[in-house]
């Protein structure tokens, strides 16, 4: 498991030079991560759970991501909150957005602005060198990862599960975690999976 100061430090690719064979689950900028992943080690992956993950963060004329408008909100909530009481996690669940530190937080929020692997994937896809089982998992109202970023996914990876899950916004692993281990547990097992 790889945490959001690990991730813009390398440590998931330099795991995966030593590893093989694995399945990687991403969720939001771990999902970008997982998906930059997926284009360094295609041959290394056993399969891939994408929860609100995207290609690109930010939006352009040709892409629905989030508003600088929106990212400054964001930015401005996780300096004031550290990201405490942020999506109405339930009492107990780990915090996913703690930061500890605003250098942290402008590395991050650079990556977010910067980070787009749309092209890799879909040379990706072109060159046949991804040969596993992906399963997407988008909610309806993200106000951060955009829906659109599903339909993006499904056509780079035209085999894959994709759920679209209603009435939850970004926080998907406190709200579903049951369908995500079905899917890793598909993965596993070989065996098809799918949520109507």
């Amino acid at each position: 498991m790889f945490g959001y100061v690990e991730q813009l430090d390398g440590a998931p690719e330099a795991a995966m030079r030593d590893e093989g064979d694995v399945v990687l689950v991403g969720w939001s900028m771990g999902g970008s991560s997982a998906l930059r992943l997926a284009v360094a080690f295609p041959e290394k992956i056993r399969g891939l759970v994408l929860l609100a993950a995207t290609a690109r963060m930010m939006k352009a004329p040709d892409w629905a991501g989030m508003s600088e408008r929106r990212l400054a909100a964001l930015e401005l909530g996780l300096k004031l909150t550290r990201g405490e009481g942020f999506s109405a996690l339930p009492e107990g669940a780990p915090n996913p957005y703690a930061m500890d530190g605003d250098e942290r937080l402008s590395r991050g929020l650079d990556y977010l602005r910067e980070t787009d692997v749309r092209k890799d994937l879909v040379d990706l896809r072109a060159s046949g060198r991804l040969r596993c089982p992906v399963f997407v998992f988008q909610s309806e109202r993200d106000g951060i990862v955009r829906r659109e970023n599903a339909d993006f996914l499904r056509s780079v990876f035209p085999g894959a599960a994709v759920e679209i899950v209603p009435g939850c916004e970004h926080a998907l692993p406190v709200f579903i975690p049951s369908r995500i281990d079905a899917a890793v547990a598909a993965i596993h097992e070989g065996r098809s999976f799918w949520y109507n």
